[in-house]
């Protein structure tokens, strides 16, 4: 649910007298942006998964099924890693919580419901084409 114009008034006074209060501390609370982390832990990912398509590999080669299976736990855990961390970056995007550095204002609702408004009619004609289904199996 987005902030209505007032609350985001005061959301942003609230930050302007923090910060001229104590910058030091606030600009330790607006934190990095999140795409630099997404960046980082995305690398971390990839050599992961290299990583465990070598002993994958090298486990096949010398017949180690250990190696072998350790090398595909780690494949899976990196592309695991990297997947929740392009959610979190998305997830950040969407709210709108950091851009350069500075909080970013939220999509406008008008575009939040169109998409859910069709989100809702596509769900809406998923349900009646199964209700239709389950009636015409009924019979």
């Amino acid at each position: 649910m987005p902030l209505s114009e007032h609350e985001q008034r005061l959301l942003e006074q609230m930050e302007r007298a923090l910060y001229a209060e104590d910058p030091k501390f606030a600009s330790s609370l607006r934190g990095k942006d999140p795409r630099s982390n997404f960046r980082r832990r995305l690398l971390l990912a990839i050599v992961g998964f290299i990583v465990g398509v070598v002993l994958l590999m090298t486990g096949l080669v010398a017949q180690v099924i250990l190696v072998s299976v350790l090398g595909f736990l780690l494949m899976l855990g990196s592309a695991f890693f990297a997947v929740t961390s392009y959610r979190a970056v998305t997830a950040a995007n969407q709210l709108g919580v950091v851009e350069g550095g500075a909080v970013r204002k939220p999509r406008t609702a008008t575009r939040r419901s169109k998409s859910a408004s069709s989100s809702a009619g596509f769900m809406q004609r998923i349900e009646e084409r199964w209700n239709r289904r389950r009636d015409d199996d009924g019979r």
